[in-house]
């Protein structure tokens, strides 16, 4: 490259696959590829960058090596600014770096870099009250797995029996979530209802179980963000959707995988990421 681009690497060391020495064969790979790593933060000891601190540093990248969670924080909170960012695999399920760029390590990506230069796009997003879902929403009484999440990562082993039991118990007597204007397979709703951005509209999939052993199985598959394990109706593709709890109660959300207050109805949209992305994945 001509001219040394530079780069603000944000990492969570929490998130479970960017320790130490990662972090420093990412930062020597990045170098190698012709970029200055001109400042780094370790999230959440410290705050990611905002747009006033990249514009005052002449940053022209902000990389995020972390999980899903992280890289929906950092990047919100960059809208607006007219650099890009490149999002890395830091995490255990790294949904928006794999669209971006293939189920491909942090290492690989950061040797593309050398090669090609990295497409920006805006991808479709999830626009909701609560704010957008860069990788999508899951909405119902199945969002308690979650806590089982949680329980994990403290290794506590009492707590995450306990929390799994409470899991399957919730997972299948909590209120249910239905979408009214949608031709739904099943009258009583959905344990769990994923909502999944694509350029030309929101994927819905409601997700059922027919016994406790099936709701043990269907919570695995939430835990590890793998929707697509396990008995579930395809609901089809819509620029908005309403989901609603017939009974009244708040609905269970996760927003990229983070927990938030639903109440008995919810609207999300087809919206756009308000920041360039870089995509390494069609890069030429």
């Amino acid at each position: 490259m001509a001219q040394a681009r530079k780069i603000w690497l944000v990492s969570n060391p929490d998130s479970g696959s960017n320790d130490d020495e990662t972090l420093e064969q990412l930062v020597h790979a990045l170098r190698g590829a012709g970029y200055d790593v001109a400042g780094m933060t370790r999230f959440p000891e410290e705050d990611a960058p905002g747009i006033d601190q990249l514009v005052s540093e002449r940053i022209d990248i902000l990389a995020v090596f972390a999980g899903d969670g992280t890289v929906h924080s950092t990047v919100t909170g960059v809208y607006g600014w007219d650099g890009g960012v490149l999002v890395l695999p830091g995490g255990t399920m790294n949904i928006l770096s794999k669209r971006l760029h293939g189920d491909v390590p942090a290492l690989e990506i950061a040797e593309r870099l050398a090669n090609a230069e990295p497409r920006r796009v805006r991808p479709g997003v999830v626009g909701s009250r609560h704010g957008e879902g860069l990788t999508g929403v899951l909405a119902g009484p199945g969002t308690i797995w979650n806590e089982v999440r949680e329980a994990l990562r403290t290794s506590n082993v009492l707590e995450m029996m306990t929390a799994t039991k409470d899991a399957i118990a919730w997972s299948a007597t909590g209120p249910k979530v239905i979408c009214p204007e949608v031709d739904c397979a099943r009258e009583e709703g959905y344990a769990a209802i994923t909502v999944t951005p694509h350029e030309t509209g929101l994927e819905l999939k409601g997700y059922y179980a027919e016994t406790l052993a099936d709701y043990a199985g269907q919570g695995i598959a939430l835990l590890n963000r793998n929707y697509r394990t396990g008995p579930h109706d395809e609901l089809g593709c819509f620029p908005e959707v309403r989901l609603v709890c017939p009974e009244g109660e708040p609905m269970g959300l996760l927003i990229d995988g983070e927990p938030f207050d639903g109440a008995s109805e919810e609207l999300f949209r087809l919206a756009t990421c308000e920041v360039d992305l870089l995509e390494t994945i069609n890069a030429r």
